[in-house]
């Protein structure tokens, strides 16, 4: 089926690669016009290395490959102001928005609760919870001035359904978004617009793919590659696998995105391998 949000405009954070570069792609090889932004720069307490313009230039070219139009913009999401110009320019420029994205998000440290610094638990909750909160807020009224329904779709993980050690940071954050999706789902119903979460498990990005994850994974090693990666991550699932591709969860997106899902409201939509059954 083709032409599954034809028409339809898309706000997509962390748009510059993995799985926001994938989200805008997949939308726009199914119609939709793509609004990305993305921080391209580095934040100190991120041990992996973050995107780059050259990063969201090459988004950009990709959708346009794909004859779709494509705002970009390099905006944190912890800054509201700087969003809200952004999807306020976007919008100026599609005509409408129907469907937001909340997918910026990163991964910090490796310590436990007790042993976690201030920064990266500062870091890691302002930009996984409230960049989301700060994502859909901007973009939100669009949605509801476009008097069409929509369609929000907030990036938790498996680590927002249940805990995992050394991370509780990130869990915390991710958890946190699942009680944004249902109250956003409460209030916005009305007017029909729907709000899910994604919860992806292991994805092959540069944010889980790279050396600080490899040696969470496996301590044991010196230097461990992938594969030594792979043998641990694949405990996590009920599948033989270590870990999903980004297309995996653009399109669980694209199907929450899409009128196919129109009464799909409240939902937390895990796409993890069968991780939730251990």
């Amino acid at each position: 089926m083709a032409g599954r949000v034809e028409g339809k405009v898309a706000f997509i954070s962390g748009a510059a690669r993995g799985q926001g570069r994938s989200h805008a792609v997949r939308l726009a090889q199914e119609g939709a016009d793509i609004i990305a932004v993305d921080i391209c720069r580095q934040i100190d307490s991120v041990g992996y290395p973050m995107s780059t313009p050259e990063d969201l230039a090459e988004t950009a070219d990709l959708v346009k490959g794909l004859n779709r139009r494509i705002y970009t913009a390099e905006v944190d999401v912890r800054d509201y102001d700087a969003l809200k110009s952004a999807v306020d320019a976007g919008v100026e420029q599609m005509g409408r928005l129907d469907i937001i994205v909340a997918n910026a998000g990163i991964g910090t440290g490796g310590a436990t609760l007790l042993e976690t610094s201030e920064p990266d638990w500062t870091d890691t909750i302002d930009v996984n919870l409230g960049g989301v909160w700060k994502t859909v807020k901007a973009g939100l009224p669009h949605v509801l001035a476009g008097g069409r329904g929509g369609s929000i779709i907030l990036t938790s993980s498996v680590g927002g359904l249940k805990a995992y050690p050394h991370t509780g940071h990130y869990t915390s954050a991710k958890h946190g978004v699942v009680g944004l999706m249902r109250t956003f789902a409460v209030e916005l119903g009305q007017n029909n617009i729907r709000v899910n979460s994604v919860h992806p498990t292991n994805v092959n990005t540069p944010m889980f793919m790279n050396e600080t994850s490899m040696k969470i994974f496996r301590p044991d090693l010196e230097h461990p590659g992938p594969d030594d990666m792979a043998v641990v991550a694949q405990l996590m699932h009920v599948m033989p696998i270590g870990w999903v591709e980004a297309e995996d969860i653009s399109n669980a997106v694209l199907f929450l995105a899409s009128d196919e899902a129109r009464y799909v409201t409240g939902v937390t939509l895990p796409v993890d391998a069968g991780s939730c059954l251990k």
